[in-house]
């Protein structure tokens, strides 16, 4: 077999690898996404509160685990739906960049952790 055979279109070794390296990025990425947003609005659960009454440990518990295991899984599972071909190995890498920012979106619509209640009344 000749060395110089037709491979117009096909990806190379170090190509496949550079977009292989990509894929096991993202959920890195997710990760560290899900974990900022998770502190910018669970932060004030966790604080003192009136003598500890408004502290929130279910932000730890339940929350932080479950976004940070979607921040993990939906960059994989759109990369692995997305379309992508020899001559479109870009196309996954969008497909999870956008699964992501979707995710962050949604999860910043849908989360609202528990905030500490204003103190209200006469004698405070």
């Amino acid at each position: 077999m000749n060395a110089n055979t037709n491979t117009v279109g096909k990806a190379g070794p170090a190509r496949r690898i550079r977009w292989l390296a990509v894929r096991d990025f993202l959920p890195c990425l997710g990760v560290v996404t899900g974990l900022t947003v998770w502190m910018s609005r669970a932060l004030p659960a966790l604080g003192p509160g009136f003598e500890g009454e408004d502290r929130d440990l279910s932000v730890l518990t339940v929350d932080l685990p479950l976004i940070m295991l979607g921040g993990a899984l939906v960059p994989l599972l759109a990369w692995r739906l997305a379309p992508g071909g020899a001559g479109r190995p870009w196309a996954p890498a969008l497909a999870a960049l956008a699964g992501l920012a979707l995710a962050v979106w949604g999860l910043t619509e849908w989360w609202h952790p528990h905030r500490a209640s204003e103190p209200v009344g006469p004698g405070l």
